[in-house]
This record gives structure tokens, sequence and C-alpha cells, in this order.
């Protein structure tokens, strides 16, 4: 029988996945990225973004935490350290700054329109499956290492997010038509107030494993 905990964590790990991804945000790049291309091209062009950064994204849920061995980081260090960066990131969403954290920097905008093929970068890299992300993913693996059914729920629900990333490029131009400018920075910067709540957690985690003695604060 499934537990409210397991549902709890499940409810959990998909608002923190689904809102540092955020598809709605990643939908005016899309479109303006492939404004002069057919439909069916466009598709092609979604499908492929949202299928390489879930490579990349499975990759580092299953070597994430060996990597992180092998250099010699622990836990804590890591979770400090991704929580700082999901902060600056949720910082960036909440005032719409681009630093280049959680979108693409001027130089990168200026790269991307003069390649054909735009699904590699910046869609699935750093749109999509970009440092967030990929912190978040090995945070999240990590703290149910050992625990092979939760690590596998965490796996399929970083594929359920995609999938829906996915939709929503394909309705990129009606849920634009519908959400507008203001209704897509309103998303982003409360899904930037979510992700900064999660950043402070995470930090609050690495403290306490770093030092133990912070435990009872």
């Amino acid at each position: 029988m499934i537990s409210w905990d397991y549902i709890d964590f499940l409810y959990k790990t998909f608002i923190a996945f689904f809102v540092i991804i955020d598809p709605f945000a990643i939908i005016p790049v899309f479109i303006s990225y492939t404004l002069n291309d057919s439909r069916s091209s466009r598709n092609k062009t979604a499908f492929k973004a949202t299928l390489i950064a879930g490579i990349v994204l499975l990759i580092f849920a299953l070597t994430g935490d060996k990597f992180l061995e092998f250099l010699g980081i622990t836990h804590g260090s890591f979770r400090i350290a991704g929580g700082i960066l999901l902060m600056f990131a949720g910082i960036d969403m909440v005032i719409a700054k681009n630093s280049g954290i959680r979108s693409t920097t001027e130089q990168e905008n200026e790269e991307a329109v003069q390649k054909s093929d735009v699904s590699v970068f910046p869609l699935a890299i750093p749109l999509i499956a970009g440092p967030g992300a990929l912190t978040t993913l090995v945070i999240s693996m990590g703290e149910v290492e050992g625990m092979i059914f939760h690590q596998i729920s965490i796996i399929l629900i970083v594929l359920f997010v995609l999938f829906l990333t996915y939709l929503c490029l394909m309705s990129s131009n009606l849920i634009f038509k519908v959400l507008g400018v203001t209704g897509t920075n309103v998303l982003t910067r409360i899904f930037g107030i979510i992700i900064s709540a999660i950043a402070i957690e995470y930090i609050i985690k690495g403290l306490r494993e770093s030092f133990p003695a912070l435990g009872g604060c």
C-alpha cells in the first residue's frame, strides 16, 4: 500500500523539477528560434531538444553521485553549492534578470541565431537540462541513496516533466496566445520564489550535513 509519505515525496519532487525546468519560460525562446520553420520542422526540433535533455539528465541521474565520490565532494558540500546556484536562478526569475544561469546570454543568443539546428543548444542545454535541473537531480538522487524504488520514481517524474515540456513546445503558439508575455512572466516569477525556497532548504540541509553541530539549530 502506498503511504502518504511516498505520495508527499512524489508531489514535492514533481513540483521541484517542474518549476526548475519551467516549460512556460522556454516557450517564447522556442518560438523566436523556430519562427520561420515549418510545423513539422518545429515539432522535430521540440522532440529532439527534449530527447537530448532527457539523455543528459538520465546520465546525471545514474552517474552524478559516483562522479561526486570520484572528485571527493561530499553531499553536504554539493547541496550547499547547488542551493546557492538555485538561489541565483530563483532571483533571476523573480527580477527577470538574464545572468546565463538558467537562460542564455546575449553572446549565446547571437551564436544560436547563426545555427540551423537549435535543438541541442540552446534548447536542450541550458534551457531544459540546465545547471539548476542537473544540480537538483543529483541532490535528489543522493537524498534517497539506496532506496531504489524512490530513485526510479525520481527518474520517471523527470521524464514526465520532460514529456510535459515537449507538449508545451508542441503547443507553444496556442499557450503563448493564452498567457502572453505578462502571463509567462507572472508564472516565471512565482516559480522563481518556489525555487528560492527549495534553494534555502538545500543550503540548510547541506550545512547540517557538513557541520553536524548545527543539527539542533
